[in-house]
């Protein structure tokens, strides 16, 4: 796998069943974020998830560079107020500096479409497909990325800030950037624990 900081080479790829069995989520994230083609390729994964009735019921805001970054460590640190009035400066900070973890952070939308057959925890679910899709994208073009939730995805200061409607849930935040560390070393689960058959 790439080391520290190390760019991939022009054009690099991984198979489809080497990137769907090797994935791993990276915490650590340094400069550069994903940008040209690579960053194309992964908006345009993210657009071709499974989507029931053909909705299309995601919407993705990218924040990248210390301004866009600290703009969104803003809206964390005000929501938290906004959640607690009495909240410690250093839980204040800490929100500040949550997005500043990564070069990129793509928040990601489930966006309520009205429709009488598709429910909208399938909207939902297919916006999480999207999350999924970008950081295999990145994973396989070499990049590392780490799906975050938490706290800030539910909270509707959050998502007034953000311009989402009512109804739109952030189904979570993807950080993106250059691993900056070895891989997890984990065992991999033994299928026969999740897999019978009927």
């Amino acid at each position: 796998m790439l080391g520290c900081a190390q760019l991939p080479p022009l054009g690099f790829f991984m198979d489809a069943l080497t990137l769907l069995t090797s994935r791993y989520s990276s915490a650590r994230l340094t400069e550069p974020a994903p940008a040209g083609e690579v960053l194309d390729n992964i908006k345009r994964a993210a657009l071709q998830v499974p989507d029931h009735g053909g909705l299309r019921p995601w919407r993705f805001i990218i924040a990248e560079g210390r301004q866009a970054l600290s703009r969104l460590g803003d809206i964390f640190a005000e929501a938290a107020v906004e959640d607690d009035p009495a909240i410690s400066n250093d839980m204040l900070e800490r929100a500040r500096q949550l997005p500043l973890r990564a070069p990129m952070v793509i928040v990601c939308i489930a966006k309520a479409v009205e429709s009488s057959k598709i429910p909208l925890t399938e909207q939902q679910h297919s916006a999480a497909c999207a999350v999924m899709a970008m950081q295999q994208a990145a994973f396989a073009q070499g990049f590392g990325g780490i799906w975050r939730t938490g706290t800030y995805a539910q909270l509707d200061f959050v998502k007034q800030e953000l311009g989402l409607a009512e109804d739109d849930e952030i189904v979570g935040f993807l950080y993106l950037g250059m691993p900056n560390g070895e891989p997890p070393r984990r065992n991999a689960p033994d299928p026969a624990d999740f897999f019978t058959n009927l």
